[in-house]
């Protein structure tokens, strides 16, 4: 899907801004801050404010197209979304499970950046009680 057909689909007016910032961020393996995205247009010859990469990144965020990490210090990387997997959390005594989403790419972010190890793939193991066997017991 391209990226115009992507933005209607998800009620976003289509502005050259908005093109442009989307295809910044989809054509990055990495994951980018708001000045490197302005920075990114400047180069390109395309002269866009920084309120606009924020107001776009955050009308992104809130139609679930990217994610925000938060970095600490005001900080923030912004990435597309991915397909996430979930985990699952299983009662150690009566075997009950609960799936979660999956905590570890914010994790993985910060490794990168404190690192600059890109993480392929993490293994997260979780063992509980529930509530019914904590009340149980």
């Amino acid at each position: 899907m391209n990226t115009i057909d992507l933005l209607k689909d998800s009620s976003i007016k289509v502005t050259k801004a908005r093109v442009v910032i989307f295809n910044i961020i989809k054509d990055s393996e990495d994951v980018l801050t708001a000045d490197y995205i302005r920075s990114k247009c400047l180069e390109n010859k395309i002269n866009i404010n920084l309120s606009t990469v924020y107001r776009t990144l955050e009308l992104f965020e809130d139609k679930h197209i990217i994610e925000k990490f938060d970095l600490g210090e005001g900080k923030y990387n912004y990435v597309l979304k991915k397909h996430k997997h979930n985990h699952v959390l299983e009662c150690s005594l009566c075997h009950k499970e609960v799936e979660l989403q999956c905590p570890m790419q914010q994790i993985e972010e910060l490794v990168k950046n404190k690192t600059g190890f890109t993480l392929i793939e993490h293994e997260l193991k979780m063992k509980g009680i529930c509530d019914q066997c904590k009340k149980h017991k």
